[in-house]
């Protein structure tokens, strides 16, 4: 997995099962925040069930079939994005991420996305990206908007998240799409 600069003393790094106790306290840091509407802030509750999701996603790496990686600003991990899944059978990937409070506002999440949506273009030959978003969750749709994704529909009721059920947005972005936006 690549790690990559995402400027003003930020950096992307591959998040492993050996930073478990790092994103525990990441976390914990801005749990609430990041849980209205991502529920990786109830799964990693404590630095165990970090390394189990660490693990799992080592797992995926190692079949191929989704990555994660933390963001760091000034040496310090403030939040993440991730691929959930990858499927190069079907050529498809859906992109996530999260960010503490500390965090906001900087571009960090949208020039991680970026990265790693142009790896899976580039590198990978990912042909199709998606983003999924609860309807209310309006920075996640403005990463969307601002990486050019076309939102596709919603999704009535089809995320239940802390006993509510929440709609979803779908949206995407192809790969001719973002070559193209990378050259404008």
């Amino acid at each position: 997995m690549f790690k990559a600069s995402l400027g003003e003393g930020a950096e992307l790094r591959p998040l492993v099962p050996s930073m478990a106790e790092e994103f525990a306290a990441h976390m914990d840091r801005g749990r609430e925040f990041i849980g209205r509407y991502v529920s990786i802030a109830d799964v990693v509750a404590d630095a165990e069930a970090a390394r189990k999701l660490l693990e799992t996603y080592a797992e995926k790496a190692a079949s191929d079939t989704g990555r994660i990686w933390g963001i760091w600003l000034d040496e310090v991990l403030v939040g993440g994005v991730l691929f959930r899944t990858m499927d190069f059978r079907m050529e498809t990937a859906e992109a996530g991420c999260w960010l503490e409070p500390a965090a906001v506002g900087k571009g960090l999440v949208t020039r991680g996305v970026a990265a790693i949506i142009d790896w899976a273009v580039e590198v990978r030959g990912i042909h199709r990206v998606d983003w999924w978003a609860a309807t209310g969750n309006t920075a996640s749709i403005a990463v969307a908007k601002r990486l050019g994704m076309t939102r596709e529909g919603v999704i009535r009721e089809a995320y239940l998240h802390r006993g509510v059920r929440y709609d979803m947005e779908g949206w995407s972005v192809l790969a001719p799409e973002w070559r193209a936006a990378k050259g404008a």
